[in-house]
Formats: structure tokens, sequence, C-alpha cells
């Protein structure tokens, strides 16, 4: 699974491409710390079986937070984020919202799944597949399988981490492991990242 270090990567290059004049360390910080949001539910995993990839990864998040950002910025006659920050509270507000999505949830959605529509909907869902031009099978593609068994819930399912490493009663002696980088192309990430953010920096100074 994507580790927190691989999210922030993400999260990195959505603020280097879309902050625009916005950019400096205080509103980076912001759309990191909004990347890492989702992680959070890791320790609610402690206390609510089944909420890490529940609770703070699911879609509603950043449709909700969405919805309340367009409806004050966009419909609002007197914007109460534009009163009190200016046009960079709404630009940095709607790149933390882009931050949070892109860089936080949807790498863990690709990768094992979230329970995409909780609480309204209590199934974990994974996109991940391929898709394939055969000269023999045509189109073939893999992303889009129905028939997994049984359905995965907050009532069966458990993912590990350093912090909640078992469902239920823990063990003696556990292991606990935090993944920095568990493959080749999660280290791109945290590079391509870690460049594209200096390289802004080093622009803007």
């Amino acid at each position: 699974m994507p580790s927190t270090v691989v999210h922030l990567g993400v999260g990195a290059v959505v603020a280097a491409a879309l902050l625009g004049d916005e950019f400096d360390r205080r509103a980076v910080a912001v759309v990191l710390a909004a990347t890492a949001v989702p992680d959070v539910d890791t320790f609610a995993g402690l206390y609510m079986e089944g909420a890490h990839r529940a609770l703070l990864h699911t879609l509603v998040l950043p449709v909700a937070a969405g919805t309340i950002l367009a409806y004050d910025t966009r419909i609002r006659p007197v914007s109460r984020l534009h009163g009190r920050w200016g046009p960079r509270g709404v630009r940095v507000a709607w790149v933390a919202l882009a931050g949070l999505l892109i860089g936080g949830i949807l790498p863990d959605l690709m990768t094992n799944g979230v329970n995409a529509f909780y609480p309204f909907y209590d199934r974990f869902l994974t996109v991940d597949g391929e898709l394939l031009l055969s000269n023999q099978r045509g189109v073939v593609q893999t992303f889009v399988d129905l028939s997994a068994q049984p359905e995965r819930t907050t009532e069966n399912t458990h993912y590990w981490t350093g912090v909640d490493p078992t469902r239920g009663e823990e063990p003696t002696n556990v292991e606990r492991i935090f993944p920095v980088v568990r493959s080749g192309f999660q280290l791109l990430v945290i590079v391509l990242g870690a460049f594209t953010l200096g390289a802004r920096f080093w622009e803007e100074r």
C-alpha cells in the first residue's frame, strides 16, 4: 500500500502544478496537510473496526467539501472564504481539495482499495487491472470485475498498518511495520514530487 510519503509525493506535484501565483511554503503546507488527511483514519481503526481506508478515504469527503466550497465561492452572494483570505484563499482551498482527492484518496483506491462510498454504501472497491489490445482477443480489460466474493466491508476487511497491525485484540510481540517505499514506482513518485516542488521553489527565489 502507498505510504504517507508516497501520498505527499503526489500532493507535491498537485501543489506545484496548480497553485500558480499563490505558490509559497504556506500554500504548499496547506495542500500537503490536506493530502495527508485520509491517512488519519489509521488511528480511528484502533477504536472502530474497519475504519481505516473507510472513514476518511471515502469519496463522500471530497464531494461534500467540494460542494461546500463551490457554494461558498460560486453561489453565495458574499463568499466567507474570499472575504477572509481573498482570491489567494480560494485558490489554495481548491488546490487543497485536489490534493485530498488526487494525492490522498486515489492512490489507495488504485492500490488494495478504499470504502469509496462509506458510510452510505459499505463496500471496499479497487480500481486496479490492465487494458490490452490483442490481435487474438481484441480489447481486454480487467478493471471492472463484479465477481469478487465475498464482498469486502468494514466487518470483514482490515488493512494493517504499523499503528494497527492486527484486527481485534493485539497479540504480543507483533511486528510493527511502517512502510516508506515498497516499489520502484513509489520511489519514482516521491522523487518526482520532491523534484517538482524543488524546481518551483527555485523559480520563485
